[in-house]
């Protein structure tokens, strides 16, 4: 059970690649956004997938921070898929629109700006994905906010 639940947690071991493992663990969010986006257009059966993948990553983060000893290890990765998840909510493909979804996603989770690093606190898994969970919501507003000002 363990080998299952670090799998999941890792990104199926992309955690564990030494150099940027929250950005190679955000390229599985952008693997499964472009699954998603290939399967259904429909923002219900989105919606409610990232929803699955969030809930699956408080769980399993939570148990990885046991297996690993070690609070928000940096090969858990399994929240950077899911916040950049919530990046991409309701906003139209486009290979530029994936690329600043990326980015914003990437610079909110790094930085962490408005507190967003107090969300750390929170207890086991809760901690680990709420900081991403927020900075997908921060990329998602910057997204609209400049899809809107630009008519994209």
């Amino acid at each position: 059970m363990k080998k299952i639940i670090l799998a999941i947690g890792t990104g199926l071991g992309a955690g564990y690649i030494p150099f940027f493992p929250g950005t190679v663990g955000t390229l599985w969010g952008v693997v499964i956004y472009l699954l998603l986006q290939a399967i259904t257009d429909n923002l219900m059966w989105y919606t409610a997938i990232t929803l699955c993948i969030l809930i699956i990553g408080v769980w399993t983060s939570g148990k990885c921070e046991v297996i690993l000893k070690d609070k928000d290890h940096r090969s858990i990765v399994i929240d950077e898929i899911g916040g950049f998840l919530v990046g991409m909510i309701g906003i139209s493909f486009s290979p530029f629109s994936l690329f600043l979804g990326f980015v914003f996603f990437r610079l909110f989770d790094i930085t962490k700006p408005f507190y967003i690093y107090k969300l750390q606190n929170l207890p086991a898994g809760w901690g680990i994905v709420a900081d991403d969970l927020a900075a997908g919501a921060l990329a998602n507003i910057f997204l609209r906010i400049i899809f809107s000002m630009f008519n994209w």
